[in-house]
């Protein structure tokens, strides 16, 4: 059986990743706000399928406990019926189908996680069908909440992984909280908009994909493509800068685990399949974005059973190893 990997404590942060950080927010914002929709295209196409990879190889060595075995299996099944509906022309009965995969494979982790908490797991078989009828139901903000959820999802894996810090938890936090929360914030309540670029047509072309479609016709549309590009920016930071260089213990097990992708195997796949994509966004963005969207949907999705644990409060090595004795 896959192992997690085992993260040592180390006695603190250091100075180094919290100036990273408050530069890459610094840089990130400026950007988001000078330019929202270069940032959020550009970004895309240089980092996009690059993070991808990294991310999986971290979440594949470190939770290797949670995603094994036939629950993965059927994980990768139900995430490929999603990439599938994403390849077809977008469609009512499409955008129906992947809601609808979605919530069964919430449900499939539901399951997996909450097997020995009949009561959590009682709720979970109330909310999860009530939720997926309010996404069908109001299928544009499922849509639009998933892209912003998205980006914020590191939160928790860095929470996860701050537990290893002796000490500097707190700065290390309140760091992440600052970009997630108080910048997207500021933005929102237009208390940066005297430093915000005016909007262009790209700009309103993207802003029916992040904007909550009853604000979509009002200057709401351009604060939230730049709360997405400021975020996207700093997701990348993340998966591609912080976790590369300060958990190497994920990308030790992860080698364990896939031995082809050792070493600089993985950049170089995902420098390689994201060039390949850049030429498809240069000479046809919409296909290109469509096909990114497609194969993102295996990164995507693969987080929800450790965001699951994680959000309970659970440790996915500790819980898995115990269930597997």
């Amino acid at each position: 059986m896959a192992t997690a990997a085992a993260p040592a404590t180390v006695r603190g942060v250091g100075a180094a990743p919290l100036a990273g950080f408050a530069a890459a927010m610094t840089l990130a914002l400026f950007a988001a706000l000078r330019a929202p929709a270069g940032t959020a295209v550009l970004g895309l196409a240089t980092f996009g399928i690059l993070h991808n990879v990294l991310e999986l190889r971290y979440v594949a060595g470190r939770f290797g406990n949670v995603l094994a075995g036939p629950f993965l299996k059927l994980l990768l099944a139900l995430i490929t019926g999603i990439v599938l509906c994403r390849l077809l022309p977008p469609s009512t009965g499409s955008r129906a189908a992947e809601i609808l995969l979605a919530y069964g494979l919430l449900a499939v982790a539901c399951g997996h996680a909450l097997r020995r908490r009949p009561a959590l797991l009682a709720a979970a078989a109330v909310l999860l069908p009530s939720a997926a009828a309010t996404s069908l139901a109001f299928p544009g903000y499922h849509f639009v909440v998933l892209a912003h959820l998205h980006n914020l999802v590191p939160l928790l894996f860095l929470g996860e992984w701050s537990r290893r810090l002796a000490r500097g938890r707190a700065a290390f936090l309140a760091a992440q909280w600052c970009w997630v929360l108080a910048v997207p914030v500021l933005l929102l309540s237009g208390a940066l908009d005297r430093w915000l670029a005016a909007g262009t047509a790209t700009t309103g072309r993207l802003a029916a994909a992040y904007t909550p479609p009853a604000w979509l016709d009002t200057s709401a549309g351009l604060r939230f493509v730049t709360v997405f590009a400021f975020l996207q920016t700093m997701h990348y930071v993340v998966w591609v800068w912080f976790l590369p260089r300060y958990a190497p213990d994920a990308t030790a097990a992860f080698e364990r685990r896939a031995p082809v992708l050792r070493g600089p195997r993985a950049w170089a796949l995902g420098i390689a399949a994201g060039a390949a994509l850049a030429v498809l966004f240069a000479t046809d963005y919409a296909q290109g974005k469509a096909l990114y969207a497609a194969l993102a949907s295996y990164h995507a999705y693969l987080e929800f059973p450790v965001l699951l644990l994680l959000v309970l409060g659970l440790d996915p090595a500790e819980r898995n190893s115990s269930a597997s004795r």
